[in-house]
Order: structure tokens, then sequence, then C-alpha cells
């Protein structure tokens, strides 16, 4: 069973290093949406693939070191949890404060990484709003005024002025 237990701290604190490698990288994701830094938002984005898969591989082997303490405790592998463990572990009190601490550490920069991510994708937003702007304004200069023109039965004919820019001769 210590063994498991060591084998879940070190998951859980290899969870919190991967998160806050993650938090680093959504700051420079941050300064890249704000700068408008197109390359470097493609290698943040490549790096943060591999630290979510990272986690994932952490979050499974946590799952199953659980699942394997639940079946040394004789208790359902489905229904454990960290904090059922904690639970657990009351005559143990060493082991459960180490536990308790590194289980809030990570819901700590799990809240840190929710609140980062808020952050980004409003200021992606606020992004794609700035260039959808743009676009319609180019739009708008290339594209010339209509004409008060009818045809024989009093319909606007929709005629364009010269959108061309610039008519002179030379």
């Amino acid at each position: 069973m210590a063994s498991l237990m060591e084998e879940l701290l070190d998951a859980l604190g290899e969870e919190e290093k991967q998160y806050e490698a993650l938090i680093e990288l959504g700051g420079i994701k941050r300064d890249a949406v704000v700068k408008a830094d197109i390359e470097v938002l493609g290698e943040v984005t490549a790096r943060e693939q591999e630290a979510a898969s990272a986690l994932l591989n952490l979050s499974n082997k946590r799952t199953q070191v659980l699942h394997d303490m639940a079946t040394v405790l004789g208790k359902d592998p489905e229904d454990m949890t960290i904090n059922k463990m904690v639970e657990f572990l009351a005559n143990q009190p060493k082991e459960q404060e180490q536990l308790m601490k590194r289980r809030d550490r990570l819901l700590e920069v799990g809240t840190q990484m929710q609140i980062l991510n808020r952050q980004n994708e409003e200021l992606l937003k606020q992004a794609l709003e700035m260039v959808e702007f743009d676009l319609t304004l180019l739009k708008s200069m290339r594209q010339a005024p209509e004409t008060a023109n009818y045809n024989k039965d009093a319909y606007n004919t929709g005629t364009l002025l010269g959108g061309s820019g610039f008519d002179a001769k030379q």
C-alpha cells in the first residue's frame, strides 16, 4: 500500500508540474495574442498539445493507482476518488496530510489555469472581432456608392459608381 501511495503522490505532483507549465504557456499565449504574433501562437499551441497529452497520461495513471488502492482496501474501484482516499487514511495522518496537500495544490493550480483560459478566450474573441471589423472596413472602402439610376419601371438599377480608385487618364 505504501508504494501505491508514493505512486499516487508522484502522479499528483507530476500533474501539478504539467499544469504549471500550461499556466506559463498561457501567459506566453496571452502576450502572443495581444501582439498578434501568429508564429509564437502556433509554437505555444503545439507545446500545449504536448502538455495536454502528458496530463491525459498522468490522469490515467492516477485513476489506475486509485483503482489498485481500492482493490487493496476491498472497496469499489469505480467509486474511489482522492477525497475518499483521504477519508480512508484517517488512521495514517502523515500520508493523509501529504495527500491533502497535493490535492489542494492541484486544485489551486487548476483554478489558476481556468482563470487564464477564460482570459485568453476573451482576448481571442476580441481579436476575432477586430479582424472582422477590419475586413468589413476594407470591403466598404472598395465598394462604391450606388447611383440613383432607375429603369423604365421605376426600379433602382443598383449600378455602382466606378470603384477602381482613380480614373485619371495619362
